[in-house]
């Protein structure tokens, strides 16, 4: 069973490009991006666990949930829906943060593009362009393990929806 992971990173354009393929249809998957319970069973890649502290799925609403270690280490992210489309997108701007939402002042910033559909034999996609402000912060990302994470999530999200 394959998923097509696709995950591009372009430091010119200061871009990632993320693209997975799920054995799940696009409602289900939907879902489980947009509920903060099931979002908290698959975003942290293992060991870590996420925490959603608030939840508003509106334009201009927050999320703010922690990742956290195996130490109890949390590390704060806040994430605002600037665009929605029921059932087939939203966008969002994040950055890291403290418990309260307030932004850590050197934080960096990024904006999200998710897109969901359908695809035969009742699998979907979920296509995902993020892009950041600055060439040190794609870096970050796109060096700095964030790839292996990404897939780790997205595998967590097969069990998920397989068991669901």
């Amino acid at each position: 069973m394959t998923n097509n992971f696709v995950f591009e990173s372009d430091l010119n354009a200061k871009t990632i490009h993320i693209q997975r393929e799920f054995h799940a249809p696009v409602e289900k998957v939907w879902r489980a991006w947009t509920e903060p319970a099931l979002l908290d069973k698959w975003i942290a890649p293992q060991p870590w666990r996420a925490e959603t502290k608030t939840w508003d799925f509106s334009t201009g609403g927050i999320w703010l949930y922690a990742m956290i270690g195996t130490d109890g280490t949390k590390r704060w992210v806040y994430a605002q829906f600037t665009a929605i489309d029921a059932g087939s997108s939203y966008s969002t701007m994040g950055m890291f943060c403290d418990a309260e939402g307030n932004p850590i002042e050197t934080a960096p910033k990024s904006y999200r593009v998710n897109k969901f559909s359908s695809l035969e034999g009742n699998r979907s996609m979920v296509d995902t362009v993020i892009t950041f402000e600055d060439e040190s912060t794609i870096r970050m990302f796109a060096e700095g393990g964030f790839k292996e994470g990404t897939a780790m999530s997205l595998a967590n999200l097969d069990e998920l929806l397989a068991a669901e």
